[in-house]
């Protein structure tokens, strides 16, 4: 599977795929996976990428490939 996917038009790596959901900069991210999942303001792909925003913390984070809406779960 592919480290960087393509979000908006754009190549993102795992790490900023995370901080686009996070909004600010992460410690460590893991590979980029395909959510079971639509988005649901556009209805298109949603991918989804766990990641570290602190030492002490994990969060599940979801992306629309083609939209702004993202989500997190801790």
């Amino acid at each position: 599977m592919a480290d960087n996917r393509v979000v908006q038009g754009r190549m993102v790596t795992p790490k900023k795929l995370a901080e686009l959901v996070e909004g600010t900069s992460v410690m460590d991210a893991e590979p980029i996976s395909d959510a079971d999942r639509d988005c649901p303001e556009c209805g298109s792909d949603v991918l989804t990428v766990g990641y570290m925003p602190s030492v002490t913390e994990f969060i599940t984070g979801y992306k629309c490939q083609d939209c702004d809406w993202s989500a997190r779960e801790s």
